[in-house]
């Protein structure tokens, strides 16, 4: 479906934009824009890629005039600019209204004008019964998606995905866990007990795929995924790294955080369609005649959330074996004599 077809990548300079350059960059697609406020960043991508098909726009999602240029003639879009950490995002709220609510908005608007064929969103399990800025604009983000999709016909479809934790992406835990293991500094965990869904950045690429093949407007896709604990985390980087005595050091729960995280709710589990590897949560496209808000209920005793408790827990050695896979890590790895 992408041969000869030109995608756009918006925050393309991040994880997820380098993941899709290692699975995309060398097929028969024509060509890839990478959009981002990042110069920098661009300019070591542009450095190490070298490769004619890719293509780099500055500019702000929050700026739709930069976004006219960067998506004019372009077939797909992968939205995937947005204010990710958590911290941030509770010191400044309304930054993250703007890049992750009004930001994906502006991108909805221009490639909708320019006829865009298909654009996949990035979610994040933290947009499902959120308790944090980050998870709260996120949701909001999700909202503004499927609204925009209600009015469109077949020119555009918009959908979305949402991931649980992305092992070894910039900014999380695995590499955290590494550079204080490197330095010699206690490993730093909140609640030995605190799980996360675990999957892999060619994973995240393989569940934006699977929404564009597969996506009706306002679809939300979930990759069903495995967890571990943060315990069981830091303990097996420790072992495949040959430091078992490392110390840790249990910190407690920080601002904004969640013991466990949620990938579909009880609500959204009524309405899912199992596709085997994937969870679909089909839009809500009642119209505007509020009174069904008022007078028609379904019942929904029976549904459960979906969350990082209650699905597969990894073990030790199924843990090791999706690390050693993660080219991320690798080089880390290497570092300490693990052969990969």
């Amino acid at each position: 479906m992408f041969k000869n077809k030109i995608l756009l990548i918006t925050g393309g300079t991040g994880s997820f934009g380098n993941a899709v350059l290692r699975n995309f960059l060398n097929t028969d697609i024509k060509e890839i824009r990478i959009f981002s406020r990042d110069e920098l960043k661009q300019d070591d991508m542009r450095k190490k890629y070298n490769n004619d098909k890719l293509k780099f726009y500055l500019g702000d999602v929050r700026d739709v005039n930069s976004l006219d240029d960067a998506i004019r003639g372009v077939d797909y879009i992968f939205h995937a600019a947005a204010l990710k950490q958590v911290p941030s995002c509770e010191f400044y709220p309304m930054q993250a209204v703007q890049t992750n609510v009004i930001g994906t908005e502006n991108v909805l608007n221009v490639a909708i004008k320019y006829k865009v064929k298909n654009i996949v969103i990035l979610s994040t399990d933290k947009a499902v019964y959120p308790i944090n800025a980050m998870g709260i604009s996120k949701a909001m983000m999700e909202k503004v998606a499927v609204a925009k999709s209600r009015n469109l016909g077949s020119e555009t479809t918009i959908s979305c995905t949402r991931y649980g934790n992305v092992m070894a992406s910039r900014g999380s835990v695995i590499p955290l866990f590494i550079n204080q293991i490197k330095g010699n500094k206690d490993i730093t965990i909140t609640d030995p007990n605190m799980t996360r869904f675990m999957m892999s950045l060619d994973d995240a690429v393989d569940l934006v795929m699977f929404a564009f093949k597969n996506a009706k407007n306002g679809d939300i896709f979930v990759q069903k995924a495995p967890a571990s604990t943060v315990e069981l985390l830091a303990n097996t980087l420790k072992n495949m790294l040959g430091k078992p005595e490392h110390k840790i050091n249990i910190i407690g729960t920080r601002h904004g955080e969640k013991l466990y995280e949620t990938l579909l709710t009880r609500e959204e589990m009524v309405h899912a369609v199992d596709m085997e590897n994937y969870y679909r949560i089909p839009a809500d496209n009642r119209d505007l005649n509020y009174s069904k808000y008022f007078e028609e209920g379904e019942v929904i005793t029976e549904a459960h959330d979906y969350h990082s408790h209650n699905t597969k827990q990894l073990n030790e050695e199924e843990l090791k074996q999706m690390l050693l896979n993660l080219t991320e890590i690798q080089d880390d790895l290497k570092e300490f004599g693990v052969i990969v």
